[in-house]
């Protein structure tokens, strides 16, 4: 887990951004973002099930806004008292693992 993590979860049902700070191995490099918190906990694109941190990326050009980080990629993360609106998030996990109250964002893929 990071330093933050108790900020992160927060920051999820209290629609609050996240100034990021998080190596990009796609990159080879530091990145500075911010994003809307999404989620803690396991990916169904990494059958590994190890635990990551999600967050959507309003800058992402490259099809997918979703950030999938381990702890060891995030180098700093602090929450802003900037809200987010969550209707701009346009895409739902098959399950969300951090209770939030997102209005129809809440509800997972599929049900």
């Amino acid at each position: 887990m990071i330093a933050n993590h108790k900020g992160f979860i927060e920051a999820i049902p209290e629609r609050k951004k996240v100034s990021l700070r998080f190596y990009s191995t796609a990159d080879s490099g530091v990145i500075d973002l911010v994003c809307a918190p999404m989620d803690y906990g396991p990916r169904t694109e990494n059958p590994d099930g190890v635990n990551r941190y999600s967050l959507w990326d309003y800058t992402s050009n490259n099809g997918s806004h979703i950030l999938s980080l381990l702890p060891d990629q995030i180098l700093s993360l602090s929450v802003l008292g900037e809200l987010f609106d969550p209707a701009g998030i346009d895409v739902r996990p098959p399950q969300w693992f951090i209770a939030r109250n997102w209005g129809p964002q809440s509800v997972p893929a599929g049900t």
